[in-house]
């Protein structure tokens, strides 16, 4: 088998197996890994095998990562909850992984890192060289149903909330216009700021607007003419995916972004979802998990795998929030951020 190296941005072919494979997913797509790449310099590259070199039969998509600070990694992919290999079976799974190790072992690469939606672990661990290098937890709302019938089953606690926001005559306004995307990016720093953590550069979630399209809705919810909570959803297909979320904490008893999430199914249904992907949560995120419990969600496992063994990404989030926690009470928003765009690069 002849494993190929195309760039899945200007290669139609990678289009065209994203169409036709059913595990495709947002973080796939061109517009993604170009928002990768314009925002943090990466370099998107697919592991594939093709037909007499015109069509692909199976592919995983990697970013080649160059850092000063965190060395040279491929990893599939970053800032993406879940990157399932679009492969036929485990033989070929093999043999892919199997050329990434090989190019991982000639560019003196310091680890290899997947994240599969549905971990295979069988025959990732008994046929590569690849272990388990952290786990999580990822949470599905199956929309192939009515709406009343996704209300019901809605926890008390959910429902409550989008009763009072309607009391409170909360508003919403979606799309992606900067004047939104402003006030996204307001509440963001607000909530960086609340859980310790350095925001992502402004450039990035631009580059999404532009990259995505119509893929891509801000969603904004508001007490008279003040933002108090904010979510971006992104579209593939039938699968709305929940990315992003912030809020201003003094109106959070308003129910604001349980609204917005309403919003949003109502209407993904409408328009015929057959799913919400509520996303990532790490097993220390005791309030994350019961937020998307509420929702009726079913909980899946999510495995990392890393090459070599033991070797994981250190430079995470954890170096982000000791360093935030040392910059909160001194720095001014531009600092801030700035720092944010800076370091980010590095983390993928």
């Amino acid at each position: 088998m002849t494993i190929c190296r195309i760039d899945p941005i200007s290669d139609e072919r990678w289009r065209l197996l994203l169409e036709k494979h059913p595990d495709a997913s947002i973080f796939h797509s061109p517009g993604w890994l170009e928002a990768l790449r314009r925002t943090y310099g990466y370099e998107p590259v697919v592991y594939a095998t093709a037909v007499r070199e015109q069509e692909l039969v199976d592919g995983i998509p990697f970013c080649r990562i160059k850092s000063r600070l965190t060395g040279w990694r491929l990893v599939s992919l970053p800032f993406s909850d879940h990157c399932q290999p679009l492969v036929e079976n485990s033989d070929h799974l093999q043999e892919v992984l199997s050329a990434v190790q090989e190019d991982a072992k000639r560019n003196r690469c310091k680890y290899v890192e997947i994240r599969p939606a549905i971990s295979d672990e069988s025959s990732i661990v008994a046929s590569t060289e690849f272990t388990k290098s952290n786990r999580a937890l990822i949470h599905r709302l199956d929309l192939r149903r009515s709406v009343d019938d996704v209300f019901r089953g809605l926890s008390k606690q959910c429902a409550r909330k989008i009763a009072r926001s309607g009391r409170e005559h909360v508003r919403c306004e979606e799309g992606t216009s900067e004047d939104l995307l402003k006030k996204f990016y307001y509440l963001l720093l607000l909530t960086r700021r609340r859980h310790q953590l350095l925001p992502q550069p402004l450039i990035w979630f631009r580059n999404l607007i532009n990259c995505l399209k119509k893929e891509l809705k801000i969603r904004v919810a508001l007490k008279g003419d003040t933002p108090i909570a904010s979510i971006i959803t992104l579209s593939f297909k039938n699968v709305v995916t929940y990315k992003y979320s912030c809020s201003d904490a003094r109106f959070n008893p308003l129910g604001g972004t349980t609204l917005l999430l309403w919003r949003t199914i109502e209407d993904a249904i409408a328009e015929g979802a057959r799913e919400l992907d509520l996303g990532r949560s790490d097993y220390d995120n005791s309030g994350l998990i019961a937020f998307k419990d509420h929702w009726g969600a079913t909980r899946y496992e999510l495995d990392y795998y890393s090459y070599p063994a033991g070797r994981k990404q250190r430079f995470s989030n954890s170096a982000v929030q000791i360093t935030a926690r040392r910059l909160l009470a001194t720095v001014p928003d531009s600092v801030f951020t700035t720092l944010g765009g800076l370091l980010y690069p590095h983390v993928g």
